[in-house]
């Protein structure tokens, strides 16, 4: 055996006490750490031809890389939708790590017996109880794996199975939706169904959510030729809920596979003053939730949902000699991607178990009730103006005047050097603005309130 491979084997004990204690001393003072960096190069490295052993690597990640790293894993990190890890979560990350499981077949562990159970837990929470599930990288994968299902069964409306004959057998796909998400598009890419399938349906007046009455017109257009409708649950900038019970009634008169893009706002559901946007989640045929964001475990973990496991199975069927056939409840090899895969279920099992739904809950109705509270600080000023009103947990504002895109990312460049928040540049209705996402579980007031001065400091600043 290596040297250093022996020796850490000899250590472990002592080694993984000092992990601990890294990772102890990086999750205490993460309140202290600032929370965006402006990136450094550092440098390139030799690769190790011998190596330093565990102790040494982790001294060396400290001292090079570790003092680059963005505070995203903390309160006041608003960029995006990143949420943080919970205590427990963090157990089952690491005891994922060490368990090392391939959650790919079911016949030397119970890990895809936990994986399953986890699945179904997730859906009840959102009302899924009609759905099928498997765990997959991120919201992007969710929507492939969805939109897949969906390729197949447009393929079966037209008497023709894609996952043996091709995309190309398929011909042309009508995707209508009123504000997909970059994801649907690149997933339509990966699929051959292409980005150019993207029919745009219009809007509502001031929003993002789509006019139901404007989406039947564009789908009686069809003349009955299947489509593929993806509503939102949420959208980026502003949160915005497609009317979900209304699409899926278009149902009665055109056919069409609804998947429901619902990465962090089907956790309305979670909140009973918010819940109401995600009426008729149930109805959709796949629905992409991603846990790496609002469930507060670590990257990479997302559900992909879906009511036709037979056709989920067709298109990722893996046959080999040495694997078993499906039969009752497929093996999650047959069901995504991946071959190989970790058990991602793992971490959101450890969270769910030691908080439950209520303890979930609270993080998602604190950080709506701080998202409120954020607009409100800013709009006092005078100095900011929201784009949108506050829907869910985002809040998005701009300057109050001269918004060019100049001023915009200048702003958002000196939020970053304060330390103190960090929020992200989009574009709404062609105005430029910031966004502030707010998914952390240990998020309060206090960091709010400290977000809020720095913000409005480097206002002040530009003004």
């Amino acid at each position: 055996m290596d040297e250093n491979l022996a020796n850490d084997l000899a250590e472990l004990p002592a080694l993984l006490d000092a992990v601990r204690a890294s990772a102890t001393d990086l999750l205490t003072g993460i309140d202290t750490r600032p929370v965006a960096r402006a990136p450094k190069e550092v440098g390139p490295e030799e690769l190790p031809e011998h190596g330093v052993g565990l102790r040494r690597a982790l001294a060396l990640f400290r001292e090079r890389w570790e003092p680059g790293f963005s505070g995203s894993a903390g309160p006041r990190y608003l960029g995006f939708v990143t949420g943080g890890a919970t205590p427990a979560s963090v157990a089952g990350d690491w005891l994922t790590g060490v368990l090392d499981q391939n959650a790919m077949s079911g016949e030397d562990s119970t890990a895809i017996e936990l994986e399953q159970q986890t699945v179904d837990w997730i859906g009840r929470l959102f009302g899924l109880d009609q759905h099928t599930g498997a765990f997959v990288s991120g919201a992007t994968m969710s929507n492939f794996v969805g939109l897949a299902i969906a390729r197949e069964w447009l393929g079966e409306q037209r008497g023709i199975s894609v996952a043996q004959a091709g995309v190309g057998a398929l011909g042309p796909v009508p995707v209508l939706s009123g504000t997909p998400h970059s994801s649907i598009v690149k997933s339509l890419s990966m699929l051959g169904i292409g980005r150019d399938s993207v029919r745009l349906v219009p809007t509502l007046p001031g929003r993002e959510a789509v006019d139901v009455a404007r989406l039947g017109k564009a789908l009686a257009a069809l003349d009955g030729r299947p489509a593929i409708v993806v509503a939102n649950a949420g959208t980026v900038n502003t949160v915005d809920f497609d009317d979900l019970r209304a699409i899926a009634a278009l149902r009665q008169r055109y056919p069409f596979w609804l998947h429901v893009d619902g990465a962090f706002g089907a956790f309305a559901a979670l909140s009973p003053e918010h819940a109401a946007l995600v009426d008729g989640l149930g109805e959709a045929d796949s629905v992409c939730v991603d846990l790496h964001k609002w469930l507060n475990v670590p990257y990479d973990a997302a559900v992909q949902f879906s009511r036709h496991r037979d056709l989920q199975l067709r298109v990722f069927l893996n046959s080999a000699a040495y694997l078993t056939a499906p039969t009752g409840t497929p093996d999650f090899g047959h069901l995504v991607p991946e071959n190989s895969r970790r058990l991602r279920a793992l971490a959101a099992w450890f969270s769910l178990t030691a908080y439950g739904r209520d303890g979930h809950q609270d993080i998602v109705r604190r950080n709506i009730s701080c998202a409120n509270n954020l607009a409100e600080q800013l709009t006092a000023t005078g100095l900011l103006r929201l784009t949108a009103p506050v829907r869910l947990n985002v809040v998005c504002f701009t300057l109050a005047d001269r918004a060019t895109a100049e001023r915009v990312d200048a702003l958002a460049e000196a939020i970053a050097e304060t330390g103190e928040t960090f929020v992200t540049p989009t574009v709404y209705e062609g105005q430029p603005a910031l966004r502030a996402a707010f998914s952390n579980w240990r998020t309060t007031d206090n960091d709010v309130d400290r977000a809020a001065k720095a913000i409005t400091a480097a206002a002040l600043a530009l003004a």
